[in-house]
């Protein structure tokens, strides 16, 4: 029987990283505030609703979705994540576009928040599962990529939005994101379930031996 090839760890992060990375330019939104509110020509904090609810389904769709994420794999829900979030952004473009805030509020809060909710669990999840040893350094890799995704996307947000034009910017711009998310999700899978295993008793272990190792030396 044909022995499947395990996958470096280490390229799995940096998967989860590039899906992290994506969504989290949620966070770069205050950029696009002033050109998405002088098309509608209302206020910017009319615009901010979308933001409001992006993140509201965020959360939603983590907490009632984690199940089936666990279910069906980081693989199918990522590519699942990369899917919405990259149709609500390219929708928003359309809804610059049509001049429609109702279709920006759709597709930029309510189907752009369904990707962000599975784009921001599956990679933790599966991340916690390769580095049973370093449950810490692997949430902290996720998170990280989420953090500096404002400090990514701000600046190139902008140079689009002077560039090309606010609903132009947002086609492109979903493209990039769709592109990032599913070429992650290609590569990121759950680690076979005897080296996950391996892995959570070696944690289990180590921390107890090195008590044992260390208290004789410890001074009175």
């Amino acid at each position: 029987m044909k022995t499947q090839k395990l996958k470096n760890r280490w390229l799995i992060a940096a998967s989860a990283v590039g899906i992290h990375i994506s969504i989290g330019s949620v966070y770069a939104y205050s950029v696009m505030t002033n050109p998405v509110k002088d098309i509608f020509d209302v206020e910017g904090s009319v615009i901010k609703w979308a933001f409001k609810i992006a993140i509201l389904l965020l959360g939603l769709s983590a907490a009632f979705l984690g199940r089936w994420v666990e279910k069906v794999g980081p693989k199918i829900s990522g590519t699942t994540a990369g899917i919405f979030y990259g149709v609500g952004i390219l929708g928003s473009g359309l809804a610059v576009q049509l001049e429609s805030l109702w279709l920006f509020y759709l597709c930029y809060g309510v189907i752009g928040g369904i990707g962000l909710g599975l784009g921001y669990i599956t990679p933790v999840s599966t991340l916690v599962k390769w580095f049973p040893d370093r449950r810490g350094l692997a949430t902290g890799m996720a998170i990280m990529g989420f953090g500096f995704a404002a400090l990514i996307f701000g600046p190139v947000m902008q140079s689009l939005f002077d560039s090309v034009g606010v609903s132009n910017a947002f086609y492109i711009l979903g493209v990039i994101y769709m592109v990032l998310i599913l070429s992650s999700a290609r590569y990121i899978e759950r680690p076979p379930e005897a080296t996950c295993q391996m892995g959570l008793n070696r944690e289990k272990v180590k921390p107890l031996k090195k008590i044992w190792q260390i208290l004789p030396l410890t001074p009175l």
